[in-house]
């Protein structure tokens, strides 16, 4: 009786085991792309969740069509399905960077709110020839007193900040067609695999220095056979340097 629940127990679970794979990748800055270390990155409804590391990485296991929910503090929080790919670029956008900026100006002194951030102005900085979109203060009883609000704000709206972003995202996305061709494919990956004789771990990390060591163009604007033929040469100069 014992025997036959469990062999009930392992065909009714058996096809969501088999299924599951594991999704790994990196997370950025949606503004200056660099990595971002201690994101939470988890499955949601499967227990399975890790913490980015110095260069963003993380890897969980999960199920085609799962949610994968990206979480870090002053950051958007971010709800992504799982699809195909397995090899995930993620960007997060900063909560400060979408609050506007003004400048606050109480004699002596002059502030700037930038970023979330009151910073004191260099009294000796260049000025701007437009205060568009300018705030100003002063004492009651300066000649400046009083609080004036120049320009239109309607630029610095949460909504149009966040529609700049998403085309530079796509634009950034687009020229860099050719490596995602190469990279999130899980054909070329395991081929690569099983000619180098790479275990999974090795893959993964193979991907993050060959990213690192290509950092400086991003692949933009690369062919997929451009990319397929460097990451085979960098795949197999690290083995034989390794070995």
């Amino acid at each position: 009786m014992k025997f036959t629940f469990l062999v009930i127990l392992y065909f009714a679970f058996a096809p969501a085991i088999l299924a599951q794979r594991t999704y790994s990748g990196n997370v950025l800055d949606a503004t200056d792309k660099t990595y971002l270390e201690g994101v939470n990155v988890e499955i949601l409804g499967s227990g399975s969740s890790d913490i980015t590391n110095i260069r963003g990485y993380f890897s969980v296991k999960g199920n085609l069509g799962d949610t994968l929910k990206i979480s870090f503090p002053g950051f958007i929080e971010q709800k992504i399905p799982l699809g195909e790919e397995t090899f995930l670029m993620l960007q997060i956008q900063d909560r400060a960077r979408l609050l506007p900026t003004f400048e606050v100006k109480s004699e002596p002194y002059a502030f700037r709110f930038k970023d979330g951030k009151l910073t004191l102005i260099d009294p000796d900085e260049e000025k701007a020839t437009s205060n568009k979109g300018g705030i100003s203060a002063g004492y009651l009883d300066s000649p400046n007193g009083g609080i004036a609000i120049a320009g239109v704000l309607s630029s610095l709206t949460k909504r149009a900040r966040l529609e700049r972003e998403y085309q530079k995202k796509q634009e950034w996305m687009r020229r860099r067609a050719g490596y995602y061709a190469v990279v999130e494919s899980d054909t070329i990956r395991q081929n690569l695999m099983v000619k180098y004789q790479l275990q999974r771990s090795d893959w993964d990390r193979m991907i993050i220095r060959f990213n690192e060591g290509n950092a400086y163009h991003e692949f933009l604007d690369w062919s997929k056979e451009r990319v397929y033929a460097t990451l085979s040469e960098f795949i197999d100069r690290e083995r034989r340097w390794i070995n």
